[in-house]
């Protein structure tokens, strides 16, 4: 049975327990909470990851992307990359893979992360269209639930499945002037699929068989956001709210058959656009997690966009957004490599830490290592903070003097020691 499931029938799971205990909450509440769908654990069977809570009242997760692209394929490099981005503290990882064999790519992939893992099944559906029949309009219904099967009986957890791309939502989106239509390429894969054989999105049309799949193998649907503006000037307009209340309608019905769902959310958009999106989204979906990519808050910083998405993510998290999608210096430039998925890794904890301290979580770290900052104890600190082996290399680079313990910026003229000697031996 899933987790759903169970805690609807006042279970209360293993993996609901161990949660409670990382979060430091009771394990009732956590159980409540699945129940009602505002908090969901990625956990499927075959794959029995470490039990990670998402969702309503829990600090803020990071997921990392990787995999391969049809231009530069290389699975070795995958694998660093996994490891890389969860000894960088990814709490989820997710593989995009479109070159090469995206089966054994997915099974090695598996193997090597113990975190949840995720997929996007709609991109091997049509990449598998594409070689068999020349295109990717050329799937059929049997080959996108087909699909979302096999990932599930390989051990995915989460899965992205676009089921608010419909008939209307993309008429919707033809009546839209976007600066930039669509940016999602599992949306656009649908969008094209629904105008080129002029019916209705299989994924939205028969939804209750896609529910059967995941709730067989206890795979969380991951409901995609193929509207999310690629363009500050396209945040929040109608063709966005237009798919997030068709995904409104969908949560409730997983919650109902027992299935755990969480939600997509944007993609470029302005601060002054974060809290309004998050607000109708948490009221639509009576508070699913949600699942946001930045945001991106400005358009014009390519090889910094893991800035960019750092503020966004910590504005986000602060406002009620639960999972945030790393973004790589990378973005929008060249498939990642292994130092780029480390520094968005390790830029999207800063804002979900961030984000957790506005919510009031976590402060006695931040006190414990003030505490040991201001009695200049290096190893309490290095130990505390979220990247120590960048903060050894910076410290280790430029040592002081030996008469102080202080750092090179400032020597013997620290504030800190000069503190000590006069103010607090008065």
């Amino acid at each position: 049975m899933t987790q759903i499931s169970l805690a609807k029938q006042g279970k209360t799971t293993a993996q609901m327990k161990q949660v409670a205990k990382s979060e430091k909450m009771a394990a009732e509440v956590i159980r409540k909470e699945i129940a009602a769908g505002r908090i969901v654990i990625p956990c499927n069977p075959v794959h029995a990851p470490l039990p990670l809570g998402i969702g309503n009242g829990l600090r803020v997760k990071v997921n990392a992307n990787i995999g391969t692209s049809r231009e530069y394929c290389n699975l070795k490099e995958e694998v660093e990359k996994a490891n890389v981005a969860v000894a960088s503290g990814a709490h989820a990882v997710m593989d995009l893979s479109t070159g090469g064999d995206l089966d054994a790519i997915r099974r090695r992939l598996l193997k090597t992360v113990s975190v949840p893992f995720g997929t996007v099944p709609i991109y091997q559906a049509g990449i598998e269209a594409i070689e068999k029949r020349g295109s990717i309009v050329d799937m059929t219904a049997d080959d996108m639930f087909s699909m979302v099967e096999q990932q599930a009986k390989q051990g995915v957890d989460f899965a992205v499945v676009h089921v608010g791309i419909t008939k209307v939502s993309v008429e919707r989106l033809r009546k839209q002037k976007r600066v930039i239509p669509m940016v999602s390429r599992g949306g656009s894969f649908h969008m094209a699929w629904i105008l080129h054989h002029g019916l209705e999105n299989p994924f939205y049309e028969d939804f209750e068989s896609l529910l059967e799949i995941a709730k067989r193998y206890d795979v969380t649907l991951s409901l995609g956001d193929g509207m999310r503006s690629g363009a500050l000037a396209d945040s929040n307009d109608r063709a966005k709210f237009q798919e997030l209340l068709i995904i409104g309608e969908l949560v409730e019905k997983a919650r109902k058959a027992g299935v755990q769902t969480m939600v997509e959310g944007p993609g470029h958009m302005p601060l002054s656009d974060i809290q309004a999106n998050i607000q109708v989204m948490k009221t639509v979906t009576n508070k699913a997690p949600y699942f946001v990519l930045g945001p991106l808050v400005t358009d014009i910083a390519p090889g910094y966009d893991h800035f960019v998405g750092g503020i966004g993510g910590a504005f986000a998290g602060f406002c009620g957004a639960d999972f945030l999608c790393y973004v790589t210096p990378a973005e929008h430039l060249c498939l990642p490599d292994k130092q780029d998925v480390r520094d968005g890794v390790v830029a999207t904890r800063i804002a979900a830490h961030a984000a957790d301290l506005a919510r009031g979580l976590d402060r006695d770290v931040d006190a414990s290592f003030s505490a040991a900052r201001e009695n200049l104890d290096w190893e309490k600190m290095f130990k505390l903070c979220i990247d120590p082996a960048r903060a050894k290399e910076y410290r280790a680079k430029r040592s002081p003097s030996e008469d102080t313990n202080a750092c090179s910026m400032c020597g013997n003229l620290c504030a800190l020691e000069l503190v000590k000697k006069y103010l607090k031996n008065k």
